[in-house]
């Protein structure tokens, strides 16, 4: 197989995640999403839990600065260095899965990028967070609510384009109407006729 790149973005309580892994899983390729922490971790002597903290987070701008385009924002550089790591990914030939992190805009410019955006009903979102994550109703709705206001903030201090801007990628699905297991099938057929043209 040539090189496959999928970025997924998604909404918090889309299942979008168990899609990429899912999709990874039918096209025998790794999925970067907590994996990537763990590189981080290594290479910067944190621990993964002090890189889960600053991870998919703007800089705060009151504790940090920038010189000649240098920033000193802990959260900047592990996004930096979560962005280099993909786009060494990327040109090596690797074929990946990768959640998030920008990552429909950072490695835009492969032609082996698919791009997917994972959107949800609001009343499937909540009884899916309520189940996973053993909340309340009112509990899940707020979570959900700072989940995808963080994923916005990153996504838009890092990039030009607005996060879940549906011009971003390739396809937007709501996973809500077919269920995450036939929505995983649909990206996996589309996806499948998007290499073939390719070739």
């Amino acid at each position: 197989m040539s090189q496959l790149i999928i970025s997924v973005g998604r909404e918090f309580g889309s299942g979008g995640r168990i899609i990429a892994e899912t999709l990874a899983e039918k096209f025998g390729i790794p999925v970067y999403d907590r994996h990537l922490i763990t590189e981080i971790a290594e290479k910067t002597g944190l621990t993964p839990e002090e890189v889960e903290k600053y991870n998919e987070n703007p800089k705060k701008r009151i504790l940090s600065r920038s010189v000649r385009g240098y920033s000193n924002s802990i959260e900047d550089s592990i996004a930096e260095m979560q962005f280099k790591f993909l786009r060494e990914k990327a040109e090596q030939g690797e074929s990946f899965v990768v959640v998030g992190r920008c990552s429909e805009t950072i490695l835009r410019d492969f032609d082996s990028l698919v791009s997917v955006f994972v959107l949800a009903d609001k009343e499937c979102k909540v009884k899916r967070v309520m189940e996973v994550y053993e909340l309340s109703e009112q509990e899940a709705k707020e979570l959900i609510v700072k989940k995808d206001k963080k994923r916005k903030r990153y996504h838009n201090y890092h990039c030009s384009g607005h996060w879940g801007d549906s011009r971003l990628y390739d396809i937007c699905i709501n996973s809500s109407r077919l269920g995450i297991e036939k929505t995983a099938d649909c990206l996996e057929s589309y996806i499948r006729e998007r290499t073939q043209k390719k070739q």
